[in-house]
């Protein structure tokens, strides 16, 4: 066994007896019990750290306030030595969290619903910061240029002439500000932009008293929505176009939500392509809870790698930048190798039946996810 080391030993009346060792990593710290020798609950004689009777642990909690914050931090965030030794198998090992799991060695790892959410929070939290980058400066280290990058296709122009007024002195010399002034008063809203003409309902234009949105089997209210909704389009695609960030954000205050939604709809397909597997749904769960989390720690890897792909890149590190770029693709080929695995690991079926089966739970899970997206981008609009 791993978590223990057994031995046989002779007893003085020439029985056998089963010695065991417990992994003392394995528990809680000592440092952090009280060193009772009775429950302090229920008055149960200990016999380990937690009481097996009401379950209650041994912890001291008598300590210098920053200590038990510090504590307090750990058991929160689980950056204790279960993350770090949780990371090795999420990462490298497919399906070896969700095995042992599944066969009751439990404490040593980060719980499976803390790490979906503490690692969807990291990539969330990331993909959002990075998306939120309108306007990036830069220099070339070849020569002393100084590049500005504008992402957003309309710009105001009081905007830039404020973010120019605050570049160093030094900096500002090497910049042709009447260029970058010239570029963006260019700039010009489209005049065939979204108009309510664009939207037809019945092969003809949309107007909410001669031409509305009226579906029968919608009640009146869900029609009333809708005629709102299309009658306040134009704004809102004016606004998006003015400021894209605006979306953005919303998309990434619904999507978190919707992806922790959808978990049980994933564990619903596993459950019903391995129907004769004799498993509870909660087994499909735990192991959508891991292989999530897996997918959530790799794009947040891919996230850096090419953020300091683009950096190492911007300042003339090209054997960096193509370390990091080398990177992402390793990343990406051993996202769907990992998946594989993981699913010959969990379920122990033959190469054949994995692979059809990883063919048609990846179609089906795309499928859904694609529904999602465009769920959480017409959301995303109507709550703008």
């Amino acid at each position: 066994m791993t978590t223990e080391q057994t031995a046989l030993t002779e007893s003085e009346s020439g029985g056998q007896a089963l010695a065991t060792t417990a992994d003392p990593s394995l528990s809680l710290s000592s440092k952090k019990l009280a060193g009772s020798d009775n429950c302090l609950n229920c008055g149960t004689g200990l016999k380990g750290p937690f009481c097996y009777f009401c379950g209650q642990p041994d912890r001291n909690f008598m300590r210098f306030f920053p200590v038990l914050l510090r504590d307090m931090m750990e058991d929160l965030l689980d950056l204790d030595s279960r993350f770090i030794r949780t990371m090795k198998p999420l990462l490298f090992k497919p399906g070896r969290l969700t095995r042992d799991y599944m066969e009751g060695r439990r404490f040593r790892y980060a719980p499976p619903m803390r790490l979906y959410i503490f690692s969807s929070i990291v990539f969330f939290l990331l993909a959002a910061l990075l998306s939120s980058n309108s306007i990036s400066i830069g220099s070339n280290s070849v020569g002393n240029d100084v590049s500005i990058q504008l992402d957003e296709p309309q710009v105001k122009q009081q905007e830039i002439e404020d973010a120019l007024n605050n570049l160093p002195p030094d900096v500002r010399e090497k910049v042709d500000v009447d260029k970058i002034l010239n570029g963006i008063g260019e700039q010009k809203p489209d005049d065939a932009g979204f108009k309510l003409d664009d939207i037809q309902f019945n092969d003809e234009p949309w107007n909410r008293e001669t031409n509305p949105v009226d579906v029968v089997w919608f009640p009146d209210w869900l029609n009333d929505r809708i005629n709102d909704e299309v009658e306040g389009s134009p704004h809102k695609a004016e606004q998006i176009n003015e400021n894209p960030n605006l979306i953005i954000d919303k998309v990434f205050d619904i999507l978190p939500a919707t992806m922790f939604v959808l978990l049980p709809v994933v564990a619903l397909i596993f459950k019903f392509w391995y129907l004769f597997a004799k498993r509870f749904y909660i087994e499909h769960l735990i192991f959508s809870l891991h292989n999530h989390a897996f997918l959530f720690v790799s794009l947040t890897l891919i996230l850096l790698a090419n953020l300091a792909e683009s950096r190492f890149g911007g300042h003339g590190y090209t054997t960096a930048a193509t370390v990091m770029g080398w990177a992402v693709i390793i990343i990406s080929t051993w996202i769907p190798i990992y998946m594989l695995i993981s699913l010959r690991v969990v379920y122990r079926q033959n190469w054949f039946m994995t692979t059809g089966k990883f063919i048609v739970i990846g179609l089906s899970y795309l499928t859904l996810l694609g529904l999602v997206t465009t769920g959480v981008a017409i959301a995303s609009f109507v709550l703008l």
